[in-house]
């Protein structure tokens, strides 16, 4: 068994996978569109992103709305360089950052959370 896709839920998967597109350098799926859309990631794996009708960004760190899962990636440059790059692409940064010397909590554009990670 392989992990061939991860797929987040959002209002606006075009957009969110703009965002995602250019943090990432990935390509663009060519069947994208409003309803899904999605990027081609290394290896085969593919990152989906799904319309969802009345969706509720996750509440991270509350679990009012439940974060659900997250993504971790590892960044070339330092963490502060990192995540002044994402955060002037959309992302946001919540208030509690658990070890900000070792990683950051972002939040993509549909609040989805993530962290940055440096080699």
């Amino acid at each position: 068994m392989r992990l061939s896709a991860i797929t987040l839920d959002c209002p606006d998967p075009l957009a969110l996978a703009a965002f995602y597109r250019r943090a990432t350098g990935l390509e663009t799926h060519p069947k994208s569109d409003a309803d899904f859309a999605g990027l081609n990631g290394p290896h085969g794996l593919y990152i989906g992103f799904q319309r969802v009708a009345d969706y509720r960004a996750p509440s991270w760190p509350d679990q009012a709305v439940p974060q659900q899962l997250h993504l971790c990636f590892t960044v070339d440059e330092e963490l502060t360089d990192a995540e002044a790059r994402l955060l002037a692409l959309g992302a946001g940064k919540p208030d509690q950052q658990p070890h900000e010397g070792r990683w950051r909590v972002l939040t993509d554009p549909a609040g989805h959370p993530f962290c940055i990670v440096s080699k």
